[in-house]
């Protein structure tokens, strides 16, 4: 049988950025009980482009191609985190959220980005992109639905804590993700500069 790749496509963070997300889920687990959340590792905070799911060694070096000629035809632009709260289910949807993530704002050249990659991307390999609006977030933790349950809802902290972070998309990254008992491992397979 084929060995297959567990795929996406994504934007890693510099270093004082994850530094900052990594303070708030120290302060948020110090002062909280989190028992329901699973926190993302420093490590694998990441945003989300494109998930392709399990790929052949044939499909992934041709996404590897597509992704040096996109990144090449995209100029370098600056993302602006401004909050971090629950997502995407509110609690007042009646519906347990599934993380705690810092959103974005959007940007065109992160819309334009998205969709060449997508447009690329379908004429190679069969895939479901997302149908909705793109904006872009990173997933701080992932929460226990049935965990979360459990507590009186009272009890469950209020997350809507402001940001003010701004950074430079210098690369696109093509990763793997290997599901382990511990958690998902990423790794980052081949990183595309964009163009300055």
């Amino acid at each position: 049988m084929e060995k297959r790749h567990r795929i996406f496509i994504a934007i890693n963070l510099p270093e004082e950025i994850k530094k900052e997300l990594i303070k708030f889920q120290e302060d948020f687990a110090m002062h909280n009980n989190s028992e329901w959340a699973r926190w993302t590792s420093k490590d694998n905070l990441h945003i989300t482009l494109e998930f392709l799911g399990d790929l052949t060694d044939q499909e992934l070096g041709e996404v590897c191609n597509i992704i040096k000629e996109v990144a090449e035809q995209q100029s370098v632009f600056s993302l602006s985190l401004s909050n971090i709260s629950y997502g995407p289910n509110k609690f007042k949807t009646g519906q347990a959220p599934k993380f705690i993530w810092a959103s974005g704002e959007k940007s065109e050249e992160l819309a334009v980005l998205k969709s060449n990659l997508q447009k690329q991307l379908l004429q190679k390999i069969r895939f479901a992109p997302e149908e909705r609006s793109f904006s872009p977030h990173i997933t701080l933790a992932r929460i226990s639905s049935f965990a979360i349950r459990q507590i009186d809802q009272e009890e469950v902290p209020e997350i809507n804590h402001p940001l003010d972070l701004i950074f430079t998309v210098e690369s696109i990254e093509v990763m793997e993700s290997d599901l382990r008992r511990g958690g998902p491992v990423y790794t980052i397979l081949e990183s595309h500069q964009l163009k300055c």
